[in-house]
């Protein structure tokens, strides 16, 4: 069964944007979260991505292609491992065609550095599709039943700085963090990431989210009514043990039939029947509950003063 973040992936790979500006900014990001450049012959470029995700590399070929500038070429390897996953290598071969197909997407030339990129990411939409790209190719989430945590992943601390400034301008609350030159960005407000999956286009995702902390809800709500009736019964039992222990002593000391009859009769009330509440005895005596507790009251403070 696939992750939930590989659901998303496929949610969001499936819609292919039909704005050329929109196209290049998701392919750039792509590139920079998974490509590698390779030299060929008069210092002519290629390109290689890989990816595990099958919808992510169809996206992504179908991105290269739609540049009119390159052929890509598609391989895939079976890992023989454990858990044999494939993996999709997406190949350009150098040409002078890669050269301008990056410089147009601004990875290479005097806008190659992201933040510079102006003309790339002019447009809210363009920026949206960025970040999509990103997430595709370098993007993860939890499942929507486990603590709340998106993160893009990047080794390339520019470009990390340039997603945190983009999504921050966008009012998402993203953090940057550094590990071993690998550069995470994160979020881990729930409303925050679904904010950020529904931009992006992941609908249903977002749906199942919703979903799941309704769910989530609905039992905090319910293990604190559970919680609060097991205080209130334990309180109820202590009370009593109370009650029953003062009545005995005077029982033992005095005598019940020394009580006054009000306060005989609540006395024997609560000796025959320990385990009942308030209410309870109120109805068996035929009084309110308040008075039961002012009875109750008056007997423990009587088996007191026998005891000093």
């Amino acid at each position: 069964m696939p992750s939930f973040a590989t659901e998303v992936k496929n949610e969001l790979a499936r819609d292919i944007v039909r704005a050329k500006c929109c196209q290049n900014a998701e392919l750039a990001a792509l590139l920079r979260m998974g490509a590698s450049v390779t030299i060929g012959a008069n210092m002519s470029l290629g390109l290689n991505f890989i990816t595990e995700n099958a919808a992510v590399a169809r996206k992504t070929l179908q991105l290269l292609k739609a540049t009119g500038q390159v052929q890509p070429e598609v391989t895939v390897s079976r890992d023989k491992r454990l858990k044999k996953k494939n993996s999709y290598f997406l190949r350009v071969a150098p040409s002078s065609k890669v050269r301008e197909m990056m410089e147009a997407l601004g990875i290479l030339g005097d806008e190659a550095e992201v933040g510079k990129n102006k003309r790339l990411l002019r447009k809210r939409c363009c920026r949206i599709a960025y970040l999509r790209g990103a997430f595709l190719g370098g993007g993860t989430v939890n499942k929507p039943e486990a603590a709340c945590h998106l993160e893009l992943t990047t080794d390339n601390y520019g470009f990390a700085d340039a997603l945190v400034h983009i999504m921050r301008n966008m009012e998402l609350p993203a953090g940057i963090t550094d590990r071993r030159n690998v550069y995470q960005i994160y979020m881990k407000d729930g409303e925050a990431i679904m904010d950020f999956l529904d931009m992006l286009g992941a609908h249903k995702a977002v749906q199942e989210m919703e979903v799941a902390r309704n769910v989530k809800e609905v039992r905090s709500q319910v293990n604190r009514l559970v919680n609060c009736e097991t205080a209130n019964l334990q309180k109820t039992v202590e009370a009593s043990l109370a009650q029953v222990n003062s009545i005995k002593v005077l029982q033992e000391k005095q005598g019940l039939d020394s009580l006054k009859p009000a306060l005989k009769a609540a006395a024997e009330a609560r000796l025959a029947h320990p385990e009942a509440s308030l209410a309870d005895l109120a109805e068996m005596l035929d009084v309110s509950r308040s008075c039961v507790s002012h009875r109750l009251r008056k007997l423990q403070e009587l088996s007191k003063g026998i005891l000093k």
